[in-house]
């Protein structure tokens, strides 16, 4: 049965409620204001009176943007890298993980240790972009993800997550015969999805939303991902992205065409996130707490 609050109680929730709507919407004024300002005329941008509604009604700017080849191609750039990286990185960081999960593994302490290290400390950005250009990934795609396939973060958690597991799943396994990279993946992995979904989603958004290391290593236009090309946008107030478009230039307003590039441009993102999202916490929670 469920205890019957008080009035100071009912208050509490009431003002928690309403504080916490309100917080809501005033995150998403920005995202409705973008919305606004790439579905409203030339006329009412450029005369700012475009605040939460469109002024104007039109979908010529989303075509624009949807047509632009720069556009498409950064966008086929962020796509690719956000999959092969989130599976590049999903398999180095569990692998790297198993072993450091076992207590019988050699040196186990002293290579996590190491590991932790590299948390706190790093080599600097020039010594790193010596030792890319020496390993000749200047200006290639391996270069957006390599350097991050191993995660310390998320090799904790998943390492978190392996030392919960029953012993006697891999005892009973090595009694059959199994070799260690069998029983990785045909008994610990499919028993960690919910971890191995969150990681993955740590991954992908990771991939999608990093825009500094491409503007440190990549300098061909046609392998710059979506957000540094977004980031070039707003620097440049669409006037490379304009250039070759008359019709676009003639129509269309630098603010309508961000607008539009920034709300394409999470959408792929959003699309991905409902279909991990029950993993999310779940996974977090069990890879943080040792059963």
């Amino acid at each position: 049965m469920s205890l019957k609050q008080t009035f100071s109680e009912k208050l509490f929730n009431v003002f928690n409620y309403t504080f916490f709507i309100l917080l809501g919407f005033s995150t998403l004024l920005p995202f409705i204001n973008l919305i606004a300002k790439s579905l409203s005329s030339e006329s009412a941008v450029i005369s700012g009176k475009v605040n939460l509604l469109p002024v104007g009604f039109q979908m010529g700017t989303y075509r624009y943007v949807l047509e632009n080849d720069m556009f498409l191609n950064a966008l086929k750039t962020s796509v690719l890298l956000a999959i092969v990286g989130t599976a590049v990185g999903l398999f180095v960081t569990t692998i790297t993980a198993y072993p450091l999960s076992r207590v019988q593994l050699r040196g186990r302490k002293w290579l996590l240790l190491m590991f932790i290290f590299t948390m706190l400390f790093s080599g600097g950005l020039i010594p790193t972009y010596l030792l890319m250009q020496e390993l000749g990934l200047i200006n290639k795609l391996p270069v957006l993800f390599l350097p991050a396939a191993i995660n310390v973060f998320n090799m904790l958690i998943i390492k978190n997550y392996f030392e919960g597991l029953p012993d006697g799943l891999e005892e009973s396994a090595k009694i059959d015969g199994a070799s260690n990279v069998r029983i990785l993946f045909s008994i610990i992995l499919p028993l960690s999805l919910p971890v191995l979904a969150t990681i993955a989603l740590f991954f992908a958004v990771a991939f999608w939303n990093d825009y500094f290391t491409a503007m440190i290593y990549i300098t061909d236009q046609d392998l710059k991902p979506l957000q540094l090309f977004l980031k070039e946008l707003l620097v440049s107030s669409s006037g490379e992205f304009l250039k070759d478009n008359v019709d676009a230039a003639l129509n269309t307003t630098p603010q309508s065409i961000q607008a539009a590039s920034i709300l394409l441009a999470t959408l792929p993102i959003l699309f991905v996130y409902p279909f991990l999202q029950k993993y999310f916490v779940k996974g977090v929670l069990l890879g943080s707490v040792k059963g």
